[in-house]
């Protein structure tokens, strides 16, 4: 199958899933077309014995090898979501809680690592399924970091204070590229490719990455809004904004920096009060509305291909075992990573029991874990991780997802509704 068709199967796939849920479930739009996808999917897998022949379930999973979908995921829809998401946040309200969202970026996703990393490692112990040390640091790699896609789409429906919604959504864009950094350092751990483990080297690559890619995405997005503020032409002012968002992404990447990061802060410059004042009022509301269009599309067809893929994931017993247990240990390691640094570093934002709950059931994982757990080598421990990876994922996005505005209300009483 070729790119566009496989595109063009896509498109159609949301449409028709859109319409049955719009008509019928009235769940949130991305979430709805999961749900249903997931259906299929799984209908999919048990129809699929009862039809001689034809195997449906091999058949759909050879097209779907033939798509390069980690690379489209990471190196193509991300950059364009991390941008969208940073675009619709407050870089003053940001930066006045620059180090909550710092810390919980960077020491709750390590945290999170070890904790779910060091769990999960009795666990396939436990399954009868024993796996490298290693590769459950991999693992925690992969399920540590929350979604921004699914965050900020969960934001906009909760009406959640200001102070919180800027953290909840700073901490999902910014722990993205954390968590790929040190996922890239413990894949290549693993895979043998870096050498003996050391703390030392991993944080100098962090540090590298991520003050290199915040430079870069400071420098490109300056560079974007000198030009704007130059034009008065709508069409053109997109154009940079889309050259920004791909442009920034693609060149952190040549130059060995934290591509997540770099258009984060792009993505922070020209939705800050300089990029208003360098459009007209008309642009400035062309581009954002072009961008929120953007994110729900991708949005959709990236929830439409975490439910598809559902029958690529190689299932046995002591998978399904690991992945049950992996859901609360997921949960727990959240909670863990979020109650320490609030703790040991006194973030009175977060330190009590209402937004230290929200926030543990409110990180959501979705595409970015799913991109870094198709990455992994072909192998034995990927058809174990996999599963666990997607069990975690669909948890987060059905349940915690479609459950967290009931959390809000009981959390928060006095929130207006």
């Amino acid at each position: 199958m070729s790119g566009f068709s496989f595109v063009a199967v896509l498109l159609s796939l949301a449409a028709i899933f859109g319409f049955i849920n719009n008509r019928f479930l009235r769940l949130p739009a991305s979430t709805g077309v999961l749900v249903i996808a997931l259906i299929v999917s799984i209908l999919l897998l048990a129809v699929d014995p009862l039809v001689t022949g034809h195997p449906l379930g091999e058949t759909a999973r050879q097209v779907l090898g033939t798509m390069d979908l980690p690379g489209a995921l990471m190196n193509g829809a991300l950059a364009f979501l991390l941008f969208a998401g940073a675009l619709h946040v407050d870089i003053q309200e940001l930066w006045s809680r620059k180090w909550t969202v710092g810390l919980l970026a960077t020491t709750g996703v390590v945290l999170a690592v070890s904790i779910l990393g060091g769990t999960m490692w009795l666990v396939f112990r436990l399954v009868g399924h024993p796996i490298p040390f290693i590769w459950c640091l991999v693992l925690g790699s992969i399920l540590a970091p929350t979604d921004p896609v699914s965050v900020v789409g969960l934001l906009k429906r909760l009406g959640l204070p200001t102070g919180l919604r800027t953290i909840f959504a700073g901490e999902s864009l910014f722990n993205d590229g954390v968590g790929v950094v040190v996922f890239g350092a413990l894949l290549g751990i693993a895979t043998g490719g870096t050498g003996m483990f050391s703390g030392a080297s991993i944080a100098t690559t962090f540090l590298t990455e991520a003050i290199g890619g915040s430079l870069l995405g400071f420098v490109t997005g300056w560079v974007a809004l000198w030009m704007m503020r130059r034009l008065d032409d709508v069409d053109l002012e997109l154009l940079i904004s889309l050259a920004l968002a791909t442009g920034t992404y693609s060149l952190a990447h040549a130059l060995h920096l934290s591509g997540p990061i770099a258009v984060v802060v792009a993505g922070l410059a020209m939705g800050s009060d300089h990029g208003r004042n360098a459009m007209s009022e008309a642009t400035h509301r062309h581009v954002m509305k072009f961008w929120g269009l953007i994110d729900e599309l991708l949005n959709t067809l990236l929830f439409l291909l975490i439910g598809v893929e559902i029958v690529a994931v190689p299932l046995g017993w002591s998978a399904l075992g690991a992945a049950a247990l992996a859901i609360p240990l997921a949960l727990a390691a959240r909670a863990i990573s979020i109650f320490v640094p609030s703790q040991v570093f006194r973030l009175k934002e977060t330190a009590s029991f209402g937004p230290m709950a929200l926030l543990t059931w409110g990180g959501l994982r979705g595409g970015i874990s799913v991109a870094l757990a198709l990455n992994l080598p072909e192998g034995e421990v990927k058809s174990v991780l996999l599963p666990v990876c997607y069990a975690v994922v669909i948890f987060s996005v059905v349940v915690q997802g479609l459950t967290m505005p009931a959390v809000v209300r009981r959390v928060l009483p006095d929130l207006p509704r």
